[in-house]
């Protein structure tokens, strides 16, 4: 499939094989298909152009938005209802509790004319976060087809391996696809596939050329790089536009473009500015210090207890968990870099150095994955069933200091090994 092709790039094995599965509309697919790889290797984007380009009726849920069991259940019914009372614009809103019952309504839903002879696809982004529901769920979802007797296709895309979801207890296997992370002409290609109509393709690839050679070797993240490509190009093209230099001067152009390359290299991953700070930043060749970012420590936007949370991840991430009842020994900790946490030690501290009662509510929850998501907190993974997910805390000292003067905390009486 030519356009396809066009769209999805470095990804011709896994959408042939994807393609296989699914097969005709009227066929069965494989009941359930499990997809993983690192961050940014294209598990998403790959899934939804495939099923949206193929026209293939399908429900794409994230297991982070819908955190609880009737959240999530609710949220695959009435998408699928939409998808089969279309033409009448509207319909009611399903509620759904127990897994039994989404068998029971899931059928009734699939039930729709234009539904009954072809796959339904049931995409569950994040799926790590079925670990933490109800133990039948995953199972359930792995024998949706066999329970249901539905013609349906369930597709889990996580970060972690499928030895890390497998029951205690035996289930379905799934069939598991593998994406690979990008090798660094995947990233020249994808990245040269931007290039913007008024420079020549290989002008914008001799570029990308650059920017790869100085952030490869630290950064993989497709979503990143692209940022940085964006970002960094108007500073790279500018000898050409005041007409100082052509395009296939690239020596000078080197030499225009590197001393921001290395600014640039200090907000890899945690944007301490915003892009238009950025611009200003390039305009005015200022040092990014006299920029007012997160780096400068002047002023932290964050939820109250976002900023408690991250406080408590930093003493979970350097000091080890024998000493938080004596709050903690004076080692050395702070040079070996930050350790991972499971989250109940994380809650446990937060518990105690927040004033007011705090219940563990959604709230707080949601606060927990949106400093993962700001990369503030690294989410490690689940060592087994049993433990829950791990963190680590990535800021700097200094950071957290800044963060408890907001806050009015004291955080030096817990920190006698860094004074």
């Amino acid at each position: 499939m030519p356009h396809l092709e066009n769209v999805v790039l470095c990804r011709e094995s896994q959408v042939s094989t994807l393609q296989s599965l699914f097969g005709e509309r009227h066929h069965f697919s494989f009941p359930s298909i499990f997809i993983y790889g690192h961050t940014a290797s294209g598990k998403t984007y790959v899934t939804q152009t495939l099923l949206k380009t193929l026209e293939l009726p399908h429900v794409f849920v994230n297991c982070v938005e819908c955190f609880t069991l009737r959240l999530l259940l609710e949220q695959i019914l009435n998408k699928l209802n939409h998808l089969s009372s279309s033409e009448d614009g509207c319909s009611t809103e399903i509620t759904c509790e127990t897994f039994n019952d989404f068998v029971r309504l899931f059928k009734q839903v699939t039930a729709a004319e234009n539904l009954k002879d072809q796959t339904v696809y049931i995409v569950l982004d994040k799926a790590e976060y079925l670990r933490d529901m109800e133990a039948n769920l995953l199972p359930g979802f792995l024998r949706l087809q066999e329970l249901a007797d539905r013609n349906v296709t369930v597709l889990f895309l996580s970060e972690i391996v499928w030895e890390k979801f497998r029951p205690n207890t035996g289930c379905f296997e799934p069939f598991v696809l593998y994406f690979p992370d990008y090798s660094i002409g995947n990233l020249q290609k994808i990245l040269s596939h931007d290039h913007p109509p008024e420079y020549s393709a290989d002008f914008y690839a001799a570029y990308i050329n650059i920017l790869l050679g100085v952030f490869y070797t630290v950064c993989r993240d497709l979503k990143e790089l692209r940022h940085l490509a964006v970002l960094n190009f108007p500073k790279y093209c500018e000898p050409v536009v005041k007409g100082e230099a052509s395009e296939r001067d690239t020596r000078k152009l080197w030499r225009n473009i590197e001393p921001h390359l290395k600014k640039a290299m200090q907000t890899v991953y945690l944007r301490e500015i915003s892009s238009s700070q950025w611009e200003k930043l390039q305009k005015d060749d200022t040092d990014p210090g006299q920029l007012k970012g997160l780096s400068a420590h002047t002023h932290v936007e964050l939820p109250y207890y976002s900023k408690f949370i991250l406080i408590a991840a930093y003493l979970a991430s350097y000091n080890p968990a024998r000493t938080d009842k004596r709050f903690f020994l004076k080692t050395s900790n702070h040079l070996l870099g930050p350790k991972p946490f499971p989250l109940d030690r994380l809650l446990a501290i937060l518990y105690s150095i927040v004033d007011s009662r705090v219940a563990p509510t959604a709230n707080i929850f949601s606060q927990i994955t949106s400093l993962v998501t700001l990369q503030l907190l690294t989410l490690v993974g689940h060592d087994d069933q049993l433990d829950g997910p791990k963190y680590k805390c990535t800021v700097s000292l200094d950071f957290i200091r800044a963060i408890a003067r907001t806050v009015n905390f004291d955080i030096i009486k817990y920190l006698y090994d860094f004074l």
